[in-house]
């Protein structure tokens, strides 16, 4: 007995065709999403920024801390907190869109992913002979 995809005996060739129907229908999806940006918007409480560049105060400070010492917990700390508060602001403020497309289109890629992870699926499943 061979085994193949997840310990199991055969499934290999499903496995790698649900696999391109995943990529493919995710890919088809994927170029039909528009991301815009509205802009960075820092608040606290009641009090509004529209800059980006106060964000990267807690950044800068702890990136110096971090050169004068690689050890220092505020250091580590701000630089972490900093760079979060830029990923999030970035994350917070995207207008996602779906362009419009054809009815066909749209169900041949949701086919094409539904059916790549039903195959994935089944490869793992143990196979008979």
């Amino acid at each position: 007995m061979k085994n193949d995809v997840g310990g199991t005996s055969g499934g290999i060739g499903e496995f790698i065709f649900g696999t391109l129907m995943v990529i493919g229908g995710g890919y088809l999806f994927l170029q039909q999403v528009q991301i815009r940006s509205a802009g960075f918007r820092f608040g606290f409480g009641g009090f509004q920024v529209d800059s980006f560049g106060l964000s990267l105060i807690p950044l800068l400070v702890g990136i110096g801390f971090l050169f004068f010492s690689g050890r220092s917990r505020i250091g580590w700390f701000l630089t972490v907190a900093g760079a979060l508060i830029i990923v999030l602001g970035v994350l917070a403020n995207l207008t996602i869109y779906f362009r419009p497309t054809s009815l066909f289109n749209t169900l041949l890629m949701l086919g094409l992913v539904t059916g790549g992870l039903g195959l994935v699926a089944r490869s793992v499943q143990p196979h008979d002979g």
